[in-house]
């Protein structure tokens, strides 16, 4: 079995992403690592949490789980976020390569 990236970690309420957002892209991306973070670009401003919205949106399409699943827990005004999904901790490494998997070329 792989070792999981550093952005992504499973704890007992769900599997943690720890993100770094670029809001106002020309597309919605899985752009790739930046550092100790998985850097997702949205189109949506950074203004009124449209960001926000359309990160979770995005998420959510990109893993095919509903988007309730899905909770900002930390970073809502910063570009550094930290998500949590609701499901099982033993979910980590399935998610991670899906993530992975749609990282832009």
């Amino acid at each position: 079995m792989h070792p999981l990236p550093g952005w992504i970690r499973g704890d007992q309420s769900g599997v943690r992403l720890a993100l770094r957002v670029q809001p106002g892209a020309r597309r919605c991306a899985l752009v790739g690592e930046y550092g100790a973070r998985l850097k997702i670009a949205v189109q949506a401003p950074p203004a009124d949490g449209r960001a926000n919205e359309a990160l979770l949106a995005y998420l959510a399409a990109c893993l095919d789980v509903r988007p309730g699943a899905l909770r900002l827990v930390a970073g809502i005004a910063s570009r550094d976020k930290s998500v949590l999904i609701d499901c099982n901790p033993s979910e980590a490494p399935r998610i991670a390569q899906r993530l992975v998997a749609g990282f832009s070329r």
